[in-house]
């Protein structure tokens, strides 16, 4: 499908002709930090890895205070949406843990509102400037990879195994991560959920498989309101299997609209870090968004 969706932009890009040059971005939302990355540099790749490793074309990295709640810091990722998915210009997008909400809250609150055009050309604090003074609705947004997605909360939140005295951690509360939006309003863009499962520290806290920070049913999409037990296909224990695709869980649970797993971590060989060096499950879509984002 990604293929697809690269060969049909790539055409409609084509038929515009010379008339403004579009340029393609992959933008990294990176999750929870201890606010040590540079807001409003999209150079700063300390977060994920060295700056050198292939990420996918024209690479920035979207970053934000990841100690304070979404919707106070959802701008600077509508900033950079603003300065490099609109125009001619498209984007692709990668997120990890809490990046899940905030690209997913952007798109449902924001996603269907008036964007001004920007030139792609980024001041200290991640703003760019007009190109033509039109708009348009909403971004230019080929799809997301999404690694150990948060959009469903974490019990660590709802236990105070975080560092309560974050804002964020609120906000990662599992039913108050499910209610802060409507998941299934993604402005038709596809959510494409890589799921650890390298996870033994909090497994008496996480339900079904985990990758130690978030369990399978937000890291898989599913939908509804509260949490569910979901493991690999065999395993005992569990409320039911997270299938791979945008199949509904084994028990009936659906996944969330344009929701579809990609990865499902059955030999449990991805756990949830970054660790500086592109690692746990976001390797993997580190190499996917490196094949696909071009």
């Amino acid at each position: 499908m990604k293929m697809l969706i690269g060969a049909a932009v790539t055409a409609a890009t084509l038929l515009v002709g010379t008339e403004a040059a579009a340029t393609n971005y992959t933008l990294w939302i990176h999750g929870r930090n201890g606010n040590t990355t540079q807001a409003g540099n999209y150079n700063d790749f300390s977060y994920w890895g060295p700056s050198t490793t292939a990420a996918g074309v024209n690479k920035k990295a979207v970053n934000w205070n990841g100690t304070q709640r979404v919707g106070a810091e959802n701008y600077r990722i509508r900033n950079a949406l603003d300065c490099f998915c609109t125009g001619t210009n498209w984007c692709y997008i990668a997120a990890h843990s809490a990046g899940d909400l905030q690209i997913g809250y952007a798109l449902s609150l924001y996603g269907g509102s008036a964007r001004q055009k920007k030139n792609a050309t980024p001041n200290a604090n991640g703003e760019c400037g007009n190109t033509d003074g039109s708009s348009q609705t909403g971004w230019n947004i080929k799809w997301v990879d999404v690694a150990s997605g948060a959009g469903g909360g974490s019990e660590l939140a709802d236990h105070g195994d975080w560092a309560v005295s974050e804002p964020l951690v609120s906000d990662l509360v599992t039913t108050t991560a499910r209610a802060m939006y409507n998941h299934n309003t993604t402005r038709n863009v596809w959510f494409y959920m890589f799921a650890g499962s390298k996870g033994t520290l909090y497994s008496g806290i996480l339900p079904g498989q985990d990758d130690e920070a978030v369990a399978y049913h937000s890291t898989g999409g599913v939908s509804g309101s509260g949490n569910g037990s979901y493991c690999n296909p065999g395993d005992w224990f569990c409320g039911g299997t997270l299938n791979t695709g945008t199949s509904a869980c084994s028990d009936g649970r659906a996944k969330w609209s344009f929701h579809t797993v990609s990865l499902r971590d059955d030999g449990e060989a991805y756990n949830h870090y970054a660790n500086g060096n592109w690692g746990g499950i976001v390797s993997k879509v580190r190499e996917d968004v490196a094949t696909y984002a071009y």
